[in-house]
């Protein structure tokens, strides 16, 4: 079982961090999306494109149910949490919810995203996929890191620590 599952919203920091905390704790990290682009050998704004929403949300279930029964940390999507089955799966992992305002996302994503759910107005986006998804990050997380004004390498220290027993 992952020592380490990582949710929350675009640019909320979940690939960035999820790769240093794994670094410093010597275990594997897998992103959720990377699996399943060199699975499929399309980006997701691809399989969006080219296969719909429903089929990537397919392969996401499928891909993160597999990847939180190995050892490591991982990096789910941000809607993954929309899934039940996977809710259900994350109840036998410890999940962090990383957190950040919609005016930071907005930053981090820029205004030529090529993220799917957020072409068109970003920040209108983003802030309804946070209206969206907060209940089930909120249901799915055993602690949350809010990383709005936080350097990456705080945001670690604070998980790794949380994961060792001391407090975020």
């Amino acid at each position: 079982m992952s020592i380490l599952v990582l949710v929350g919203p675009p640019a909320s920091g979940k690939s960035t961090t999820g790769r240093a905390v794994a670094e410093r704790l010597g275990v594997p990290f897998t992103d959720v999306d990377a699996a399943i682009e060199y699975e499929t050998g399309m980006s997701i704004s691809e399989i969006f494109v080219d296969k719909g929403e429903e089929w990537f949300r397919q392969l996401e279930e499928e891909a993160t149910l597999a990847l939180v029964q190995q050892p490591g940390v991982v990096s789910l999507g941000g809607g993954a949490v929309m899934n039940a089955r996977i809710r259900e799966a994350l109840a036998d992992c410890t999940v962090c919810w990383l957190q950040v305002s919609v005016t930071h996302a907005t930053r981090r994503v820029g205004m030529n995203v090529m993220r799917p759910l957020l072409l068109g107005d970003v920040r209108a986006n983003l802030e309804r996929l946070h209206a969206e998804r907060e209940p089930f990050y909120r249901e799915v997380a055993d602690f949350s890191v809010d990383t709005t004004r936080l350097k990456p390498a705080a945001v670690v220290d604070r998980i790794v620590n949380r994961l060792e027993g001391g407090q975020e």
